[in-house]
Order: C-alpha cells, then structure tokens, then sequence
C-alpha cells in the first residue's frame, strides 16, 4: 500500500477540480492507500513568501533561501509550512488537482512551491535533479484548462499545454521526483448551455468514473523525460551530444 498526497489548488470544491480530487482520494482509499490532503485555498494557506513568517530574521534584509536554511537547522519553520512538509515526506505519491488560469497554475500553487519546498530541508545545492530527496516517488499534474485541446496543442493558439506545465514539473525534478505526463481534461469552464452543456457533464463524469482504473495503473503511467546530470558540463550547459528533451532545455539552432 502507499501514502499519497492530494494536492488541490482551486478555490470552490464543487468545482470539477473539487470533484477530481475527491475521486482521486476515493480510488486510493479503495485500494487502501493511506491518504494526505491538502487543500489550499480552503486551508487559508498563505501563498507569499515573507520576513513575516519568521521569528529571527537578519540585519542585512529578508533573503528567502537564508530564512529558511536557518529555520530548517534551528526547527523554526512557520507551522503550516511544516506541516505541508511533513506530507511531503511521509508520501509516497503526490497528485496534484489545478487549472490552467493565465496560462499557468493558479498563484497558490506557486507559492505553495516557494514556501514549502524549503532550502535547507527538502534540497540543497548537494540534493538536488539526480541526487535529490525525492528520488524513487512519483509526481502526476491533474489539470483542466478552458481552451480545447486543439487550442492547447504544440500548434494551438493558447500554447503547448506540456510547455506551460513543464516548469512546475522542473520544480519537482529539482526536489528527485519523478513526474508523470500530465493527465489534461480541456474545455472545463461555465459557459456551455444546452446540449453542449449536457456533454460537457457526461465528459467529465466519464473522467471521475476512470479515476479508480488510473490510479490503479499508477505505477505504469508514463513519465515525463528530463535530463540527467550527466548530460550537463561543468558550466551547466547541455552537451552537445546529450539529447533534449523539452524546448526548455535545448541545443543551439
């Protein structure tokens, strides 16, 4: 059996994030699964880094990096950061629930990343990419966006929906993840009417109804390439005979 954690980022839980979320905890419960959850915005969680949320702070200005090295070392981490990591460790998965709002995840999942994946505790400049902490757990994006999947396509008018969420992935590779190709339902929104509103309702009832066969096949879902530090030079750059594997990391033209 594993631990998972439920990560939802979206501020109205009888939206179809809400529910995704729900039927992503309700399949790995069925299977036995010990389940975490954290829900975001119905948590209150505080997406801004700040001074604020640390008692010791230097004389030189607030430095993020610094304020939270030195409040991993000395156990004075805010306490919903804490708790949040404390997830974070115990699982063995993460399904993370979002939209696509302005062609990125919502801004408390960002800050839920600057926040929580504290330097210090869960990375440093020696745990990071192929030596990270991480290493062995899976990551999967659950994501809706409003445009179509044409719209959403490497040629759509909206962008590369795999670009737009490759740098939350890199975050996670960052931390040792390994992150699965995102699960991606389009044209999620509130303006149909009618029969394509009607549509709409079966199209995602049909995806709550496969969650449990999803989350079943975890194990074997794909994963999302990226290089090996292996790949790289002294410098950082990518070698020349490595290959690429997103438009992110990539050779000269």
């Amino acid at each position: 059996m594993a631990t998972t954690l439920i990560v939802l980022a979206h501020p109205e839980p009888r939206s179809f994030n809400g529910a995704w979320a729900g039927a992503t905890r309700a399949a790995c419960e069925a299977a036995g699964d010990t389940v975490l959850w954290s829900d975001l915005c119905a948590m209150g969680f505080d997406a801004v880094e700040s001074a604020r949320h640390y008692a010791q702070r230097g004389s030189g200005g607030f430095d993020p990096l610094k304020a939270q090295e030195a409040a991993a070392q000395t156990g004075g981490l805010p306490e919903d950061v804490a708790g949040e990591i404390a997830k974070l460790r115990q699982a063995d998965r993460v399904v993370f629930h979002f939209p696509i709002w302005w062609f990125a995840p919502p801004a408390i999942l960002k800050g839920w990343f600057d926040r929580v994946l504290v330097h210090g505790a869960l990375h440093s400049v020696d745990q990071r990419f192929d030596a990270g902490q991480f290493r062995g757990r899976k990551a999967l994006f659950c994501v809706t966006t409003g445009a179509t999947e044409a719209e959403s396509a490497f040629n759509g008018k909206e962008g590369d929906i795999q670009m737009l969420l490759w740098p939350a992935a890199h975050t996670l590779r960052y931390l040792g993840f390994s992150v699965l190709v995102p699960r991606v339902v389009h044209g999620v929104h509130g303006y149909f009417e009618g029969a394509e509103e009607d549509a709409l309702r079966r199209r995602l009832r049909g995806v709550l109804d496969a969650q449990r066969d999803l989350m079943a096949g975890f194990e074997a879902l794909p994963l999302m390439r990226f290089n090996a530090d292996a790949d790289f030079d002294a410098e950082g750059r990518l070698k020349p005979d490595r290959p690429s594997h997103s438009h992110f990391v990539r050779h000269a033209p």
